[in-house]
This record gives C-alpha cells, structure tokens and sequence, in this order.
C-alpha cells in the first residue's frame, strides 16, 4: 500500500532595511494533482508584531502554531525563548513527535526556521525558505538582497514568482505580511 505524498507551499522571509516581509504561495497539491489554489499559510499572530508561515501537514501545522503562540504568551513576545521551548517540546512530546511540518517565525528583530528535529534556526543572511519551492525562493532572494534595492516585501513578492515558475508544487497566488 502506498501512501500519497502531499506537497504544497513555499514559504519566504526577509529582512532588510528595520523591515520584514514574510510571503507564501497558496498552492495544496495532492500527488499529482493541485487540490487546492487559495491557502493562507502566512499570518500574523500577536497582536500583529510576530509573523509566521508553515509548510507541511496543515493539521500538524496548525497545532505547531497554536503551540507555539502558547509559548509566545508565556515568553511575553520573546520569540527565540519560544522557539526554543517550542522545539524542546517537539523533541520530547510523544504526542509532537510525529508531525510533519516546519515553521518560520518573525519579529522586527529576528528570523527563525523552528523543524521537529530539534533546530532552531537564525539565518545567517536576511532571508530564510521552507517548503517544496523554498530553495528556488531563497536563491533569488539571496540575489536581490545582494545586487537590488529592493525593499523587503518587493523581495519576496519577486522572489516567489520565481519559484512558481520553476517549482510545480509551487503557485503565484501570494500572501504576503509585513512588520514595520
């Protein structure tokens, strides 16, 4: 018996300039088949001053989110001491254990990637991917940041075009938040 692998989502976050966007595509795609164009797989929680996205299982997904907005209300916003109790849990819950999705987070100061192995992750440039597309988005942010002028949320507008032109799990119908 096989299992039918889901695959959707890039997801993208920059900073530059005091500012950052985070962006992500719509698509859900079910084997070979897109079942799904319109999904919203960013927001912002807390009072709109954290961004997240998440790629993977949604239901596993949401419950990371729910988790993880638990612990940024018992860390007063500090979204590093979240991602790290966040992951610590991931580790050692058995009920955690098993889901199947990564999360990006984001405030005016820090980008993280927080994955169900334990890490937590600030990217050592302005920009950080997860997702099916997330390589192709990453690499073209990685350009603009380095040879444009672009502003963080023209960055990975562009940047997520790209990788809906090359990623088929990948659309253009972007969502896009910004914290300034």
């Amino acid at each position: 018996m096989s299992k039918t692998k889901i695959r959707s989502t890039t997801i993208l976050a920059v900073k530059r300039d005091g500012k950052v966007a985070m962006a992500g595509d719509g698509q859900c795609t079910l084997g070979d088949t897109v079942c799904k164009g319109n999904s919203r797989k960013v927001r912002k929680i807390y009072d709109g001053k954290i961004l997240t996205g998440f790629a993977g299982s949604v239901a596993d997904a949401f419950t990371l989110l729910d988790r993880f907005e638990e612990k940024v209300k018992e860390y007063s916003g500090d979204i590093m001491r979240s991602a790290v109790e966040l992951a610590k849990a991931w580790r050692t819950e058995r009920n955690l254990q098993k889901l199947e999705a990564m999360l990006l987070v984001a405030d005016k100061n820090k980008i993280l990637l927080i994955s169900g192995d334990g890490n937590v992750i600030e990217p050592e440039k302005d920009a950080i991917a997860i997702g099916s597309g997330g390589n192709y988005a990453y690499s073209a942010a990685l350009a603009y940041l380095d040879c444009s002028n672009l502003c963080a949320k023209e960055i990975v507008e562009k940047s997520l075009h790209i990788a809906g032109n090359i990623c088929i799990y990948t659309n253009e119908n972007i969502t896009v938040e910004t914290l300034e």
